[in-house]
Formats: C-alpha cells, structure tokens, sequence
C-alpha cells in the first residue's frame, strides 16, 4: 500500500518506522528533518502535505495540536489538495474531539473518508508497537485501515463514530494524569515518612495499588529520570481538551482541573519539556521534600 506519513516527532518516526518495516510505499512530510533510518529504508520526501495525499491510498497525520491537523488538512498545499475519491485520512494526533468531528466531514465532502486514531503508550510504546489505538469512524472503513494500525499497535478498539476516537483518548489522559498525581502524592509521603520509596513502590507493586504508572513513572520518580517520554507540555494540552470539552456539556471535572494546575506549576519553573512523571517536583515543591532524598536504589 502506498501510506502517507505527516509528522514524524518523538513518536511517529518510530510509528512510520513499522510500516515501512512491513513492506509498505512512505511518502512523508514533516517540518524537521526526517530520521536517516526512514530515508535510508526507501521513505519518500514530499515537499506538501498535498504532494503526500497525492501519491498515498492512506495518509495518517501525527503533530501536536487540533491548529496543526486543521492547518495540514487545510491550508495551502495540504492534504485536502491532494484528495480524491477513495483515499483515507486517519488523524493519530491527540486533537478535540468536536474539531475533529467538523475535520471528518470536510474531508467526507470531498471523496474521502477519515478516521480519528489518538494512541496511547508514549514514546516506548511507539517503538515497541504497542501503542493503544482508539478509533473513531465507520466500522468498514476502520477494517480497511486495521492492517495498518496492527504494524503500529497492540490494543486496537473501534469505539464509535468520528470523534470518539478522540473523546477517549482524552478520557485517556484524565486517567493517566490523576494516576501520576496519585503515585507521586504517595512516594512523597513514604519518602517524607522515613521509608525507602523504592521498597515502597516494590511493595505496592505485589497489591491492589498496582498499576504500569507506578511501574514505570513510580521508578521514574524515584531514580529522579524525567526525559520525555511524553513531555508535560502535551499532557497540559490534553487536560485543556478535557477541561474545556467538559465545560462545553456541563460537567465538573474538579480532580483533572488540579492534576492541571500541578502540571502548570511544573511549566512555570521550566519543567515542561521533561516527562509528564515529573508532575511530582510540583507536589515536591509544596512540600519542600524531594522522594530522592530517602531513595537507596
């Protein structure tokens, strides 16, 4: 198959990576430099967004933000200039879900058909291919794009239509974030207490309070190694979905608000770029206490 890949950061080089790998025609376009193992294994370079939909069946879209997918699909030379009738865009990005909603039918209007695919697993995962694929989009149109989300994932769900996709993955984010805020609360205390927090999270690994955060972000917090990983900046943007999405349909989210305001503190003292992990220093500032100072291992 001839795939298009739009965006080739810390986790879709590695994404675009596999399906070369497995056989299939590249034809990108990012606005770094792409990666010598993508150009060396026979990706082509596209001078447009529309030059990659130009010469794709299938073009996927992994950059930052709902205003990078908008200006890739539409400004001057993107992806909609090189639609016609039958190709398929699958936006991976992490994006709100009521743009993406108006970006499908745009796309819908010109032949096309599109899915919204957010993915879950950061940069080890992306590596690994075994991202978390949540899809949105019709059910015939996710099988045709299926073989191509297993080169990239392992748990791959068609959750609804267009925008689910995304709603999940911020439902996602929500988890994740307040998960973190959780194990770093709890390593403080420990640490804070007197205990060894590395026995510690060994400790509640064995029991109920176990889960893959504690695993990898508990040691991370820990051994005091906050390289991105997924950085707190994007993390920021993905509660901002939340917030403002729930503000939109009347809900409260009172717990996501402040997982938010300890990740704006992180930013505020020039934390931003490190791991979403390090939401701790926030907690550790209030504290005036670092989960370091007692680690043994």
């Amino acid at each position: 198959m001839n795939v298009g890949f739009i965006g080739l950061g810390i986790m879709g080089a590695p994404m675009a990576g596999h399906l070369l790998a497995a056989g299939h025609k590249l034809f990108v376009y990012t606005r770094g430099k792409c990666p010598a193992d993508l150009t060396q294994g026979g990706a082509t370079i596209c001078e447009t967004a529309a030059a990659v939909a130009r010469n794709s069946e299938v073009v996927i879209i992994m950059v930052p933000d709902t205003p990078d997918v908008e200006k890739v699909l539409f400004d001057r030379g993107g992806v909609a200039e090189g639609l016609s009738k039958g190709k398929l865009v699958i936006d991976m990005s992490s994006i709100s879900p009521i743009a993406t909603k108006d970006f499908a039918k745009r796309v819908n209007a010109l032949g096309a058909d599109y899915l919204d695919a957010p993915v879950s697993g950061g940069e080890v995962g992306a590596k690994a291919a075994s991202l978390t694929i949540m899809v949105g989009g019709p059910e015939a149109v996710f099988e045709r794009a299926k073989p191509l989300f297993e080169k990239m994932g392992k748990n791959i769900t068609l959750v609804g239509g267009n925008g689910d996709g995304q709603t999940t993955k911020v439902a996602n984010q929500i988890v994740v974030a307040l998960t973190i805020e959780a194990v770093g609360e709890a390593l403080l205390f420990a640490a804070k207490a007197g205990a060894d927090p590395a026995k510690v999270r060994q400790a509640l690994m064995g029991g109920f309070a176990a889960s893959r955060i504690l695993e990898v972000h508990g040691e991370r917090m820990v051994r005091r190694t906050f390289d991105p990983g997924f950085r707190i900046e994007l993390h920021q943007k993905d509660l901002n979905l939340a917030l403002s999405s729930a503000r939109q349909i009347g809900l409260s989210l009172p717990n996501t608000a402040t997982a938010q305001e300890l990740f704006n503190a992180c930013t505020a003292n020039g934390h931003g770029k490190l791991d979403h992990s390090a939401m701790v220093k926030a907690l550790e500032l209030l504290a005036g206490f670092e989960i370091g100072r007692t680690a043994k291992a």
